[in-house]
């Protein structure tokens, strides 16, 4: 194979990855976000505490991402087909990419929302703010960065799902890996797909650090002083209103 021929098939399966990739983590985070909330608003002392259901929705969690991926493919290929109208390709691979995100990620929001500092949150209830509140304007804001970061590793791991959902005719890099590298025997091929998988990991993981660091230190420099009145100033807008 020329190398104008590889150019052509790697820059189209780094389309499909991203592709992938992109809008499964939309969904991922449109969904895993409320969920992750969800789990420490019900929780035992939670503002919304109901054991009931956080146990429901926590076992629920825990089922779905203890799933192998290339199982939970093979599982929802009959959802796939009702959504997409298609098992094979790369808006049919968004599906299974998503759901099992899902979980993964609402693990990670549980986890960035719980440090939140409590103090802030009695500060904002005791100023007369509802949990809707508390949830927008402060536990969200504060766990700004430590959301960034979990949405980065989400990312990798999409990209990881991704690659196995090449295997079963999604495209991407994972289907130039395993359909030229392994069955044609075309290693250079194989090792070059390895080596951008790897550049495009370092630069999502180096962007996303990078703006947790950031949002990080500005927090800091705010200090909880500052905080606080802009806290009041919010919920005393949101009596107003």
């Amino acid at each position: 194979m020329t190398w104008s021929e590889m150019q052509t098939l790697l820059t189209q399966a780094c389309t499909d990855t991203l592709y992938m990739v992109g809008w499964s983590t939309l969904v991922a985070v449109a969904g895993g976000l409320p969920l992750g909330i969800l789990l420490v608003l019900t929780d035992r002392g939670g503002l919304a505490q109901n054991i009931l259901a956080n146990k429901v929705i926590g076992q629920i969690v825990n089922v779905a991402r203890s799933m192998p991926f290339i199982i939970l493919m093979v599982a929802l290929m009959g959802f796939t087909r009702w959504v997409t109208g298609t098992s094979i390709g790369r808006e049919a691979a968004i599906v299974p990419l998503a759901v099992g995100a899902i979980p993964f990620f609402a693990r990670l929001v549980e986890t960035a929302v719980r440090e939140v500092d409590g103090g802030l949150v009695e500060a904002v209830q005791s100023m007369g703010g509802n949990t809707w509140t508390v949830v927008r304007k402060v536990l969200v804001p504060e766990a700004l960065p430590s959301l960034i970061a979990s949405t980065t590793t989400t990312v990798v791991a999409l990209i990881g799902y991704s690659a196995m959902a090449g295997t079963v005719g999604a495209g991407g890099l994972g289907d130039i890996a395993i359909r030229y590298g392994y069955q044609r025997f075309q290693t250079e091929l194989m090792w070059v797909t390895v080596a951008i998988l790897a550049v495009v990991i370092s630069l999502i993981q180096f962007a996303g650090d990078h703006a947790a660091r950031t949002l990080h230190h500005r927090g800091g420099r705010s200090g909880p002083a500052p905080r606080l009145r802009l806290l009041k100033a919010a919920t005393t807008d949101t009596k107003t209103v």
